[in-house]
């Protein structure tokens, strides 16, 4: 059984963040820049929403709104489903599933220390996968 600071450990603790004052523009940018899906969203040290290409698509492009004009505040999620590194792979999924939520920051003690997309829990439950079918064929061949 994976968990989350398992994934954390691999990928590493690097997060992009955007605060709730900058344009979309802004976030879009730097999504792209990084080609990443989602931003938390900041104030100071306090995560204060999640902003996300999705709600790009339907909070402004829908509602034929600039994302030059539009501050990010205006169309983040404010509740922000989140969970600490301990917790497991299946659990942020179901999370997921039941939040409909493609990303989930990590929480730790109050502290952002990390994100977790939808890619990287189906990436480690591939990988957990493959490797019990190769335990597998190595015990049928012996």
């Amino acid at each position: 059984m994976k968990y989350v600071q398992d994934i954390l450990n691999e990928k590493g603790h690097d997060v992009y963040r955007i605060s709730p004052d900058h344009s979309v523009l802004d976030a879009l940018r730097l999504m792209a820049d990084q080609e990443i899906g989602a931003l938390p969203v900041m104030d100071g040290d306090r995560l204060v929403g999640l902003i996300s290409e999705r709600d790009y698509a339907r909070k402004v492009i829908l509602m034929e709104r600039s994302s030059h004009n539009t501050p990010v505040r205006d169309i983040m999620m404010t509740r922000v489903p989140c969970v600490e590194p301990s917790r497991t792979v299946e659990e942020c999924m179901a999370l997921m599933t039941d939040k409909r939520v493609r990303h989930l920051p990590v929480v730790q003690d109050g502290r952002l220390v990390g994100m977790v997309s939808i890619g990287d829990l189906v990436k480690t439950i591939i990988d957990e996968q493959q490797f019990i079918i190769s335990q597998l064929e190595l015990y049928i061949a012996s």
